[in-house]
């Protein structure tokens, strides 16, 4: 099913300038491969599980999905107009759950991709949730306050009849923060007329949020990270480790790592990058880049480019950034170890065949950064029963979930004698087919 709210119609000078950013839209998304990526590997997992082509039909398509038109005035005093998006992918296991990304190159086919990929994410961790995902076509980076607090506002109040506690719940992700989902909550609650904070989650804590949020990423990457070193008889103390991209998930998994005593070697983001074989402190790092508003340029390092982590010399790669960043171009100079993806799908099924050939372990991504949407689901719990649990509480039961998928990732590998990206399909897939056919819809 597909809702779409055609857009406001805007003359002159205002029309152009939103028919010029339509055409941009349209253009990315024809452009654009990530939905049918996304689902390569699903095809594998179906021959694995003998699953009919009909369910594979039911998997490739979401359940439903939204298009709005945000019209909002800027500071200048100019209407700019903004496309919005919420696709809900599946919820055979509970709720739709997934973030609210702003960036330039959100569309309609990258939102699908994310979705499905937050279904398979709560699948392999045991979420009670399904998969769903958000965003809106636009710079955050280059709006005020004021502006992006507008276009919250507006993004709410558009899809606020589409979402709600026990239906589809947002979050932040990539260019939206804590503050952005408490706009997005209060808006939601003046519509509704009632108090729900379970409506969201990475909520500031003064208004329900969860102790261990903002670190949540991060700190599920690394109890990852530590399963994979023992599992593949890999010690951490000593490895280098390079990341691309140096944002809120990549910062706290750098410092976990730097403390279990691993060398930061290389980090970048999105203007450049930093490389050093002896290694980099990731709190300098930080401050660093918030003196100088980019990594590149860190005392003592050698400056390299956007992309240049993922194929320096190292034992861990963490691809930190956006998807299709390891592609069949640069996945022959891969040189770590182990990879581990924090991004959501930064390598496309080509470049992990060849990965698969160098003999490169990699942990994907529905796995090893499953650790934000984890805590997410303590938030909602903990808004709907009103009691909160301590930091230290919040930890213990994040390392629980995420030891725990990931040994049953590793066993469901083992099992089949696949590698751990189909051994996490496998799992989730599994767990989705189970509870589809339970409810008689497959």
């Amino acid at each position: 099913m597909c809702i779409r709210e055609l857009p406001v119609t805007l003359e002159g000078a205002e029309h152009n300038k939103y028919a010029s950013n339509m055409l941009q839209v349209i253009n990315v998304q024809s452009q654009s491969s990530v939905y049918e990526k996304a689902l390569e590997p699903l095809r594998e997992t179906a021959k694995i599980l003998d699953l009919h082509e009909s369910i594979v039909k039911v998997l490739s398509e979401p359940e439903k999905t939204l298009i709005v038109s945000l019209p909002i005035r800027m500071d200048d005093g100019q209407i700019e107009v903004f496309t919005g998006y919420r696709v809900r992918h599946n919820t055979a296991r509970g709720p739709a759950k997934g973030g609210i990304r702003y960036h330039p190159n959100v569309c309609l086919d990258e939102v699908k991709a994310l979705a499905y990929w937050m279904t398979l994410k709560n699948g392999v961790v045991g979420l009670a949730y399904g998969g769903g995902k958000g965003g809106i076509t636009c710079d955050p980076k280059k709006m005020s306050k004021a502006e992006l607090e507008r276009l919250t506002r507006s993004y709410a109040s558009a899809i606020a009849r589409f979402i709600g506690p026990n239906l589809d719940v947002p979050a932040s992700d990539v260019g939206t923060d804590s503050q952005m989902m408490g706009w997005f909550m209060d808006e939601y609650i003046k519509i509704v007329g009632q108090s729900l904070p379970s409506i969201i989650t990475a909520k500031p804590l003064s208004i329900g949020g969860s102790k261990g949020r903002e670190t949540a990423t991060g700190r599920g990457t690394f109890f990852v990270t530590v399963e994979a070193a023992k599992a593949f008889s890999m010690p951490l103390k000593g490895a280098s480790v390079s990341i691309q991209g140096y944002g809120k998930v990549a910062r706290p998994v750098a410092q976990y790592l730097y403390d279990v005593g691993c060398k930061i070697v290389a980090v970048s983001d999105s203007t450049g990058g930093a490389y050093n074989a002896k290694g980099m402190h990731p709190l300098k790092l930080v401050e660093h880049k918030k003196s100088t508003g980019s990594v590149k340029g860190f005392p003592g390092s050698i400056e390299i480019g956007v992309v240049d982590p993922i194929t320096v010399d190292c034992d861990v790669l963490i691809p930190a950034a956006l998807e299709n960043q390891i592609t069949e171009k640069n996945a022959h100079e891969v040189k770590s170890k182990l990879l581990i993806e924090e991004a959501n799908g930064p390598t496309t099924p080509e470049a992990d065949k060849i990965l698969r050939k160098k003999g490169v372990i990699v942990i994907p991504d529905i796995l090893a950064n499953a650790g934000g949407v984890t805590v997410s689901y303590f938030e909602w719990v903990q808004n709907r029963m009103g009691y909160y649990w301590t930091e230290e509480e919040v930890d213990e039961k994040l390392k629980t979930v995420m030891v725990k998928a990931f040994t049953d990732t590793y066993e469901t590998c083992k099992e089949h004698e696949v590698d751990m990206r189909t051994g996490a399909y496998t799992l989730s897939i599994s767990r989705l087919v189970d509870a589809m056919k339970a409810l008689g819809r497959i």
